[in-house]
Formats: C-alpha cells, structure tokens, sequence
C-alpha cells in the first residue's frame, strides 16, 4: 500500500506565494508520473499539474499556467507545487496523486493512490 503525505499549505494573501511538497511515507513516487489536483468548498476535483516519472515532461490546466510551477526531485522521493500569485479562486484542498501510465493526465482514473491534500486559503 502506498500512502502519499503533502504539506506546505496555510494562509496567504492574494498575490503572495506557496510551496507545496508531497512525499511518500509508504510505497515510491519513483518511475511514476504524478499529478495535482484540488479541490474547493462546493466543486468538484479539479485537474492542475502533471508530472511525468523523469520530470521531462509536464503539463497544466489552463487556469494556473504562468503561475505555477510542477517538479520533481527523485533523489529525495518529493514532488512540489509552486504556487505565485495567489489568487482567491486559487483557494482549495491540494491534492497529490501517482499516475498508472503516461497521457490521460486529467483523468482521474487515471491515478491509483491520493494523498489527503494541504489547505491553501487565499485573501483578498
């Protein structure tokens, strides 16, 4: 059983940044691609980055292009988030996710194992 842990999240201010991590405490990120989603109050889960295993490769929604940034560090088994400006909409449950094979990267059968996400919550 893999178990995917993320942290980094809190509360920020609109145009400010966050970092956010997702490490393995169970199983590997390794010779996996990997994704981001969230998830805000009264929506549905929501595609925002993709991986692949190499980090060669990386994909994102339209809504966060230019924004934020998906990598990896096989190394250190993690994946991150970088988030610039924060925007209010941004506001949402972060969620880490290891992908079963390349391309259908929004799909979220896709993914076999979810992490329990990181609060970020953007003011105005």
């Amino acid at each position: 059983q893999v178990q995917l842990v993320e942290s980094g999240g809190g509360l920020v201010q609109a145009g400010f940044s966050l970092r956010l991590s997702c490490t393995a405490s169970r199983g590997t990120l390794n010779y996996h691609p990997m994704g981001w989603f969230r998830q805000a109050p009264g929506k549905e889960r929501e595609f925002v980055a993709a991986i692949s295993w190499s980090g060669s490769n990386t994909y994102y929604a339209d809504f966060v292009k230019g924004r934020f940034t998906i990598s990896r560090d096989n190394a250190k088994n993690a994946l991150y988030l970088q988030m610039n400006n924060l925007e209010p909409e941004d506001t949402a449950v972060y969620i880490c996710a290891r992908a079963l094979r390349n391309t259908d990267y929004e799909v979220l059968s896709n993914y076999d194992y979810w992490g329990q996400g990181t609060r970020v919550t953007v003011s105005s």
